[in-house]
């Protein structure tokens, strides 16, 4: 057979625009393809919801392929191991309570399984904004390439409408800041704005993470150590138990508001 280049790209430009086109509208738009947010993905589309995914890099992942400081293994305790154990992931007892795996197996593994159950990724794409109803509620993303912003080029972007929004942009909170800076003071926090991670405190961390994964605004809900950040609890390092976790209930709670 003959390799036609154009044939190439109409395959490339066809099946991405019509994907494209089917997520303008979305029961669930996740900001962030961490661990947290595709493990969100993966059960909000098991559950049969319209679920896709903007990340801003090339790669997804977060911080779990560079592991421990490049050491590329993860610890997660017993119950992100039954995670693990769901995704077909393989771990390793150390000692009890604490099980490695490879951080690169783990990540790729997720990503795979979230898009086999139905939700859809899409990479170097960027959220610069939000949209809103007239109660302030959050409806949507307002989107545009990365490629765009790290040029800061002055191209209109474009928007997805969501029933709900789940940001996992992990230390960075994005979608948190916009919704202060946009819309005031707002958050479901003390201040009402995003008050920051502490120190390193793993144990504190793992518990509260899962107590921060909340509705934290109108439409939408925190994830991962994004729920950390938001509400001013510690970091925990290369454990990923709770980031797993944190999907899983950001999933359920999503689930929660979109049947009311």
């Amino acid at each position: 057979m003959k390799i036609d280049e154009i044939t190439i790209s109409r395959a490339i430009v066809e099946s991405f625009t019509k994907e494209f086109l089917e997520a303008l509208d979305v029961d669930v738009a996740i900001a962030g393809a961490g661990p947290s947010g595709m493990t969100a993905a993966y059960y909000l589309a098991q559950a049969g919801i319209k679920t896709v995914i903007f990340e801003k890099n090339l790669r997804v992942g977060g911080g779990m392929p560079g592991g421990g400081m490049m050491f590329n293994r993860i610890v997660v305790q017993e119950e992100g191991k039954q995670i693990l154990d769901e995704f077909e992931v393989r771990t390793m007892k150390y000692q009890k309570g604490y099980y490695v795996a490879d951080s690169l197996e783990t990540i790729a593994t997720i990503c795979s399984k979230s898009i086999k159950a139905g939700a859809k990724i899409f990479n170097l794409i960027s959220v610069e904004d939000v949209m809103i109803d007239n109660a302030d509620r959050i409806t949507g993303l307002v989107l545009n390439w990365t490629a765009t912003s790290m040029a800061k080029l002055h191209v209109d972007p474009l928007a997805i409408r969501a029933k709900m929004v789940i940001d996992a942009t992990g230390h960075e909170t994005e979608i948190c800041h916009i919704v202060v800076r946009k819309i005031g003071p707002k958050l479901k926090t003390k201040t009402g704005e995003v008050i920051g991670e502490k120190s390193m405190l793993a144990d504190v961390g793992e518990k509260k993470l899962i107590e921060n994964t909340r509705e934290v605004y109108p439409g939408l809900i925190v994830t991962g150590m994004a729920a950390n950040a938001v509400f001013g609890s510690p970091r925990m390092g290369a454990i990923f138990g709770g980031m797993l976790l944190s999907g899983k209930k950001a999933a359920e709670e999503t689930l929660k508001i979109i049947q009311k």
